[in-house]
């Protein structure tokens, strides 16, 4: 070898063996074979490399895997939840505690929908009717019921829904923390906030908010089986008396329909009959039953 370092390497191979030795063997033949020892280490250590290398991709390739099979285990988890319904039939009201320790009730032919994995994976609720929620603070898994038409988000906190199928507004009122309300029928719109004691009217015809103060205690009295009628419109008051009776009420005046009236009634003292006499004492309206079916004139 003839470049500088086969020249480092003979005098590193000369400068280690004594005088004696260079005598005794044949020192051409032993820096050969020292030569042939020093490439074998060189070519080895490639080797070693890349046997470290290999071990730190399989280790990787591991770690890739392992997180797609959770995030697919987890998917597979999700999706094989089922839902759970919970429904308050006609003339009755529901109470329930969900997974989270959320308090829950149901006014009459209101129902609400959520996953088995509710307060593993999320907290999200389907509402049909009314509801009112007692909710559990959790920041990690915020609270969300949706109907229709709203969405109301939610950490911890006290507030009635109202949406039912038939009725010409939703309506969510804040009794304690804060909310935060979107529209889900007209994208666009400003996420709207709530504080206590303020209610949200929307109109499902143009799909208008109004924000407005209101005492909220009047809007949860149906939980402890009360009706109160806070200058409601006759059409809103017959669907209330409906659901709350399990009856059906005809309106056969057009012009009775938007009369407004006051009153404050227990459903399980009173009997629909004592309700409508008092209507009827107002002697704006009157009312007749024939069968099962009564009718307002």
């Amino acid at each position: 070898m003839t470049d500088n370092n086969g020249h480092i390497e003979q005098e590193i191979w000369f400068s280690a063996v004594d005088e004696q030795q260079l005598n005794r063997f044949d020192k051409e033949a032993a820096f050969a074979r020292f030569q042939e020892r020093v490439a074998a280490t060189q070519t080895f250590k490639p080797k070693r490399n890349l046997r470290w290398l290999s071990y730190a991709a399989a280790i990787a390739l591991m770690v890739v895997v392992s997180y797609f099979s959770f995030k697919g285990g987890q998917s597979n988890l999700e999706a094989s939840f089922g839902d759970i319904v919970v429904e308050a039939p006609l003339g009755s009201r529901t109470q329930m505690t969900l997974p989270d320790g959320t308090k829950v009730w149901l006014n009459a032919g209101s129902k609400i929908t959520y996953t088995q994995g509710f307060s593993i994976v999320n907290r999200f609720i389907r509402l049909v009717g009314e509801g009112y929620f007692e909710v559990a603070h959790n920041e990690l898994l915020p609270f969300r019921v949706s109907s229709e038409n709203l969405q109301v988000s939610v950490l911890g906190t006290k507030f009635n829904f109202r949406d039912y199928p038939t009725d010409a507004e939703a309506i969510v009122s804040l009794a304690e923390g804060k909310v935060a309300l979107d529209d889900l029928t007209h994208s666009g719109k400003e996420t709207i906030y709530l504080t206590p004691n303020q209610r949200a009217v929307m109109s499902k015809q143009n799909g208008n908010i109004e924000v407005e103060d209101y005492t909220v205690s009047n809007s949860i009295q149906w939980t402890t089986g009360n009706l109160i009628f806070d200058g409601e419109q006759l059409k809103d008051i017959v669907k209330d008396l409906e659901r709350s009776y399990n009856v059906k009420i005809t309106i056969a005046n057009k012009n009775l329909l938007t009369l407004r009236f006051y009153g404050d009634f227990v459903r399980q003292e009173q009997s629909l009959n004592e309700v409508l006499d008092a209507l009827s004492a107002t002697g704006k309206i009157h009312y007749k039953t024939v069968g099962e079916t009564i009718t307002l004139y």
